[in-house]
């Protein structure tokens, strides 16, 4: 945000089209210093006091995977619906910056809220890559759910942009064999990283407004899919069959580069018989969830998508 760089808590931003791996790294690290800092809650929010937030890792094949973790304050011995979340940012981000959202879905659900802190892009580590951490916490914490405290029958993928995108193809995924998906919620994802990715009229009418949106959606797509990856794999609006997924939720801001991507995959979902919601917010700008500071329709989405969330926990105990 342009309010935010001139107060000097975020980094300026640099050429998309001409950045450095060097280059990339050094504003990554100082830009999710600035998402992280006590300074930004005035954009990010202040968490619900009514949540424990905490640090974990999930030892997985290979690798030792951060987890952002929320829990209620307060509560009893029975387990807790599971909502795996996964934040936007691609090339940068840090489930940090959703602590105000996933903090009151834990609290007000109530749920464990587990936030993604994935492998963000770059040239060596493509979108597949992110896509997995996605899939394998999911897995991991369904598996372990009785020591997470969790309810296996009870669970649900939210995303946010890029994260939308993690989570759009972790429900496909589910489909083919894994946990049982009671809902999926998508907020302004981007859902195309095929060469047809911006051929939508909102990335033609939002590319430079509120938000300089297309040199980093160019980035994202060089970043995600370079050479040898299978763009139209990776992009859930091509998949050939969307059928027997779970209810979904998709949220679109209406002046965001990517409010074309969220009402097309949104239509492909209908037209595939998925039960579904498309909710619009007339004049809200891409990431506005996350930034009840600024936006003030965030705090009536954060309202939605538990409402949402919580009629689909319900519907698994009948």
């Amino acid at each position: 945000m342009t309010d935010e760089i001139a107060a000097g808590l975020r980094p300026a931003e640099p050429d998309f089209s001409t950045i450095t791996t060097e280059e990339l790294i050094a504003y990554r690290e100082a830009e999710n210093r600035a998402r992280a800092s006590k300074e930004a809650r005035a954009f990010l929010g202040e968490p619900d006091a009514g949540a424990l937030i905490d640090w974990r890792e999930i030892a997985l094949p290979g690798r030792d995977l951060p987890v952002r973790v929320y829990r209620p304050a307060v509560g009893g011995d029975a387990a807790l619906p599971l909502v795996v979340h996964v934040h936007g940012g691609c090339f940068v981000g840090t489930a940090v910056q959703c602590d105000w959202p996933n903090s009151h879905f834990a609290a007000r659900l109530p749920a464990v809220v587990v936030s993604v802190e994935h492998r963000l892009v770059s040239p060596d580590i493509p979108l597949p890559f992110a896509a997995d951490d996605g899939w394998d916490t999911l897995v991991h914490v369904v598996r372990h759910a009785a020591e997470w405290g969790v309810d296996p029958e009870r669970v649900a993928v939210v995303g946010e942009s890029f994260g939308g995108l993690i989570s759009a193809l972790t429900a496909l995924r589910a489909r083919e064999g894994g946990p049982r998906l009671k809902a999926q919620v998508l907020v302004n994802p981007a859902v195309d990283v095929t060469e047809s990715m911006f051929d939508y009229p909102s990335i033609t009418e939002y590319a430079y407004s509120p938000t300089r949106a297309l040199p980093q959606l160019r980035l994202v797509q060089r970043l995600s899919v370079p050479p040898g990856v299978d763009a139209r794999a990776w992009s859930p609006i091509r998949a050939d069959d969307l059928s027997g997924l779970p209810p979904a939720l998709v949220v679109v801001p209406t002046r965001d580069a990517l409010a074309d991507h969220g009402r097309r995959y949104a239509e492909r979902l209908r037209e595939a018989g998925t039960e579904l919601r498309l909710s619009e917010y007339p004049g809200a700008r891409h990431g506005f969830l996350t930034l009840p500071g600024v936006e003030p329709q965030a705090g009536a989405a954060q309202a939605e998508i538990s409402e949402f969330l919580r009629e689909a926990f319900a519907s698994a105990s009948i």
